[in-house]
C-alpha cells in the first residue's frame, strides 16, 4: 500500500503551498526578529514574506534555531499510534543539527514503536533545493513507490539536485557561521556578487564572484548550461528573497537559453532568509552532478 507511511520534511524547503497539497506534512521551524519568536509555516502565516524582508532591510538581525528532538517526536508520534511508518527528509546536516535531532527522536520512538519505521533522511540540501527532492520523493510515493525504495531514491538524487544562486551581502551567511569570515570579506567589495553552490556534503560553497547583478543571473544559466540533465524533462525552480521582478528576468534567461519543461517561481522564507538576506535568487534543478 502507498498510504502505509507519511513524507515529513522542514520549513527549510521553501516551497509553495500548492506543491505541498497534502502530499507530505511540512514541520515548522522557529525564527526570532526584533525581538519576537516566530514559528515559519508555508503560508507565512505568523509573519507575512515581505515583511519579514521589509525589517530585514530596516536593520533587524533574524536569528533561527534548529528543531529540537522533544518536537520531532511530537509531530512523529500521533502518525505511528495512527499505524502509519515516517520518513522524514531533512534540512542538510551540513548546514544545521536539525538532521541530528530527528535522528535522536527516530531512535527514542523505535522503542516504542518497534514494529514500524521512521527513516530520517539527510538531504543535504536546502530551500527550493531541498523542496524540489521532497516534491519528487511525494509523486514517487503516489506512484506506488513503497518507503524502502523511496528511501533509496532519496539516497540516490540527492547529489544530483543543483543548487545555484547568488545574494547581495554574504555578511547575512558569515553572521550565521553558514560561510567563514575569508570567503565572506567578497561581499565587502563593490558591486562584486558571489556564485555560490551547496556541494556534495551539504555545505555552502563559494564558487565564485562577478560585477554586477545581471552578470550574477547570467553565470547562474551558465551553470545551469554545465550540469542540467534533460532539461526538456524537468521543471525548473527558482527561489527569490524578495526581488520577484529578478527572478522573473532569471526565468527570461532561462528559457532563452534552454527549452523546459516548466518554472516554478517560489518565495525564500525566514529560515533561510534569516542567513541569506534580502535578494536572494537561486537556480534549482536536477544535473549530472551537485
Amino acid at each position: 500500500m502507498i498510504n502505509d507511511y507519511v513524507i515529513f520534511t522542514d520549513a527549510a524547503s521553501d516551497l509553495p503551498e500548492e506543491f505541498i497539497n497534502n502530499r507530505f506534512c511540512v514541520i515548522p521551524m522557529h525564527f526570532e526578529i526584533d525581538g519576537k519568536n516566530y514559528k515559519h509555516y508555508p503560508d507565512g502565516r505568523e509573519l507575512e514574506y515581505f515583511k519579514f524582508y521589509e525589517m530585514l532591510r530596516s536593520g533587524n538581525i533574524a536569528k533561527t534555531s534548529q528543531i529540537n528532538s522533544s518536537d520531532f517526536k511530537d509531530y512523529f508520534e500521533p502518525v505511528l499510534k495512527r499505524g502509519l511508518d515516517i520518513l522524514y527528509i531533512a534540512f542538510s546536516s551540513g548546514l544545521s543539527g536539525t538532521f541530528q535531532s530527528s535522528i535522536i527522536a527516530a531512535k527514542e520512538l523505535a522503542e516504542r514503536y518497534p514494529e514500524q519505521k521512521v527513516y530520517c533522511v539527510d538531504s543535504r540540501c536546502a530551500s527550493v533545493g531541498q523542496g524540489m527532492l521532497v516534491y519528487h520523493a511525494a509523486m514517487k510515493k503516489d506512484e506506488g513507490l513503497d518507503i524502502d525504495g523511496l528511501k533509496e531514491w532519496v539516497f540516490q538524487n540527492r547529489d544530483h539536485l543543483c543548487h545555484w544562486f547568488t545574494v547581495n551581502d554574504l555578511n547575512h551567511l558569515k553572521r550565521g557561521g553558514r560561510l567563514s569570515a575569508s570567503a565572506a570579506l567578497v561581499g565587502t567589495m563593490l558591486s562584486v556578487k558571489p556564485i555560490l553552490h551547496v556541494d556534495m556534503e551539504g555545505h555552502l560553497v563559494l564558487r565564485g564572484k562577478v560585477r554586477g547583478r545581471l552578470k550574477s543571473l547570467g553565470e547562474l544559466v551558465e551553470y545551469m548550461g554545465e550540469f542540467c540533465v534533460k532539461p526538456k524533462e524537468q521543471a525548473i525552480f527558482i527561489g527569490h528573497g524578495d526581488c520577484i521582478n529578478d527572478a522573473v528576468t532569471l526565468a527570461t534567461m532561462v528559457k532563452k537559453r534552454f527549452e523546459v519543461k516548466e518554472f516554478s517561481i517560489s518565495n525564500i522564507g525566514p529560515i533561510i532568509g534569516s542567513h541569506t538576506g534580502p535578494d536572494f535568487l537561486g537556480l534549482f534543478f536536477f544535473g549530472s552532478e551537485k
